[in-house]
């Protein structure tokens, strides 16, 4: 089952993953993106980073959604995303996320700076509009102990 679904460009890192992970008794991450899926020392990475006895996959984000659609997920599931665009191509694909939490995507050239942890493009910035108008929940939290920043009040 899906527990928790999060949009950070660093992926998995430190004491953030690892308080995300106990807060939802997370049992394994699946990261969605194509560039990611297709990069074996990047999930190499990833499976070093994950807390211990937590399962890492990546795929992209055609490849989950049609995973998706004939295999139920059984574990407790945290889905793990780098941008908004990857998250409105898999709802669109069938797979619901009704919550949305956004712990970062950093300024960059190119970007638009909307809070401290949250920059984007115009259209990542489209994807989240079509997103929140779609009715999915979308908040800014970097950590569990942080408040929530609900992104209509910000985009």
């Amino acid at each position: 089952m899906i527990c928790f679904c999060r949009i950070d460009d660093r992926l998995i890192h430190g004491q953030v993953v690892t308080t995300w992970v106990n807060k939802y008794q997370i049992e394994q991450i699946i990261v969605v993106n194509d560039k990611v899926a297709g990069d074996a020392i990047q999930k190499n990475i990833l499976n070093m980073a994950a807390p211990q006895g937590i399962k890492v996959h990546a795929f992209g984000v055609k490849q989950f959604a049609g995973i998706y659609q004939k295999n139920p997920i059984k574990r407790r599931t945290m889905l793990l995303f780098t941008t908004s665009t990857d998250v409105n191509e898999l709802v669109k694909a069938g797979v619901p996320i009704e919550e949305l939490n956004i712990g970062g995507m950093r300024f960059q050239e190119g970007r638009e700076q909307i809070s401290r942890a949250l920059s984007v493009t115009p259209e990542e910035r489209a994807a989240f509009v079509e997103l929140l108008d779609a009715g999915m929940k979308i908040t800014i939290q970097m950590v569990p102990n942080d408040e929530k920043v609900d992104l209509k009040g910000v985009i």
